[in-house]
Order: C-alpha cells, then sequence, then structure tokens
C-alpha cells in the first residue's frame, strides 16, 4: 500500500516542489524529502490520508511557508561561531594557508569573476542587492555570473586540491 501510494504521488510532488520551491527559497529536493517526511509519519500515525493528492499539496505548501518563516528568522553570525577559539595553532596555521590560496586563486579568475568573489567573500556579508550596485550589474545577472565564476574557480582548484 505504501509503494503504491509513493509511486502514485511522487510526479505530483516533484511538479508541487518544483512550483514552489523559488518562492519559498528552498530546493525543490528539500521540500519533497520534508514533505515524504510528513507523509512516512502520517501513515505510522493516521494511515493514508482520505484525499492524498490534496493532503500532498498542502503539505508541500505547509513545508514552503515553514521554510520562508526560518529564512527571515535566520540571522549570520556577525563573528566567527564559539566553537572555532580552540583551535590549536596548527590548525589555525592550515586554515590561514587555505583562505590564502582561495584568495589567490580568486584573483587568477577571468572578467568580473574576481571582484564579484571578493564581494561574496566579504566579512561584511553583503546582500546581492549591495554586491549588484557595487559591480554595476543587475541583480538578477549576478545569481548566474556567479554560477559561472564559481564554475571557473572548481576549475582552476580542482588540479591544486588533487596534487596535494
Amino acid at each position: 500500500m505504501t509503494h503504491d501510494l509513493v509511486t502514485a504521488l511522487r510526479p505530483l510532488l516533484t511538479a508541487e516542489a518544483a512550483a514552489e520551491a523559488y518562492a519559498a527559497g528552498a530546493e525543490p529536493g528539500d521540500l519533497e524529502q520534508a514533505v515524504w517526511l510528513r507523509l512516512l509519519e502520517r501513515l505510522d500515525a493516521e494511515g493514508p490520508p482520505l484525499d492524498p493528492q490534496k493532503w500532498l499539496r498542502r503539505a508541500v505548501r505547509s513545508e514552503a511557508r515553514r521554510t520562508r518563516r526560518r529564512s527571515r528568522l535566520e540571522q549570520p553570525y556577525a563573528v566567527e561561531p564559539a566553537g572555532d577559539g580552540d583551535r590549536d595553532p596548527e590548525q589555525l596555521a592550515l586554515a590561514a594557508a587555505r583562505g590564502r590560496a582561495l584568495r589567490a586563486a580568486v584573483r587568477r579568475l577571468p572578467g568580473r569573476c574576481p571582484r564579484l568573489m571578493e564581494a561574496l567573500l566579504s566579512p561584511e556579508d553583503l546582500t546581492y542587492r549591495e554586491i549588484a550596485g557595487e559591480l554595476g550589474i543587475s541583480q538578477g545577472s549576478l545569481g548566474p555570473e556567479r554560477s559561472r565564476c564559481l564554475g571557473c574557480l572548481r576549475r582552476l582548484l580542482t588540479p591544486e586540491v588533487a596534487a596535494r
């Protein structure tokens, strides 16, 4: 019974999660996972819903709302988490070396990528709007540009990481 229900609901859940994810600021897969968990918990406690499709749509929207609320409440750390203070000198030196290697790789990136990555790595935790204003590009093009730059950075760092 459970397998049949899951098989029947999978396409609907995939479509609903994809439709709600962007507005919620979440990944569709994360929404799907949360809804599957809710369904399994419900099956354990109460059995299958009377109208599974209706239940699923409501569950997806509920999870999307929960995700939006959570993201509004989350605040970035003003300083590094307290757990970082007990690192020994060797760990601190290795972390500093990784930071220098990352910054050196960022400087070797093409085009606007160095400025964009420096803004993203800034300890000031700039918003997309602030970064777009600083770079003189539209806020909408910032995400694709960031993805392209991260891809370049990944290709630059892969040989260095593999060599170690």
